[in-house]
């Protein structure tokens, strides 16, 4: 099977440790020698016997048909009962005007510190709040100050350069798992 180069694979956890002790993986590595914060390659790679980690650098592992996931730990995940518990803080309507109060927003995974942007924009949506997600990515932040309608129709547009950049995909998910958190919050479970 050959993999798409541009295939990016993010797993959330409430407690990554758990899953990777029960699945059998190898640790990817960066340029540096170091042990990649989250990426695993759950197939045959080899591995450093000494460290346990991957002996090529996870670019190069890539380029050779290796495929890496990131798993990644998302704590709001703990509070979350079960699958349908799930379902229904995801399909719930937040209240969105919560992303007007700080102290709410302080509150949130991957939008703390950001309320001004929230604010002002004020998200009506994931879709909205997906796209204040990637704005306040390095590329997109231009757009900070641009109507929802310029925001729409540049904040996917790959950059020309270097600068990370939110991809959509990405955006959605943090959005939604945001909405889980602010439904969390009102059910006053954290």
């Amino acid at each position: 099977m050959k993999i798409n180069s541009q295939t990016d694979i993010d797993l959330d956890f409430a407690d990554r440790k758990r899953i990777l002790e029960l699945i059998p993986n190898v640790p990817a590595m960066l340029n540096t020698g170091k042990k990649h914060n989250t990426g695993v390659y759950f197939h045959d790679m080899p591995s450093d016997p000494t460290t346990g980690l991957a002996t090529l650098e996870h670019k190069r592992a890539e380029e050779l048909g290796f495929f890496k996931i990131d798993c990644l730990n998302v704590g709001l995940y703990k509070d979350v009962k079960n699958e349908l518990h799930l379902v229904q803080l995801m399909n719930t309507e937040p209240v969105w005007s919560l992303l007007e109060h700080q102290e709410f927003v302080d509150k949130l995974f991957h939008v703390n510190g950001h309320h001004e942007l929230l604010a002002k924009l004020r998200p009506q949506s994931i879709e909205d709040l997906s796209c204040v997600l990637a704005i306040i990515r390095p590329s997109k932040r231009h757009l900070a100050d641009s109507d929802w309608n310029t925001i729409r129709n540049q904040v996917w547009v790959q950059p020309d350069n270097d600068e990370y950049f939110f991809k959509r995909s990405h955006a959605i998910a943090y959005a939604t798992a945001v909405v889980v958190q602010m439904n969390l919050l009102c059910e006053g479970i954290v």
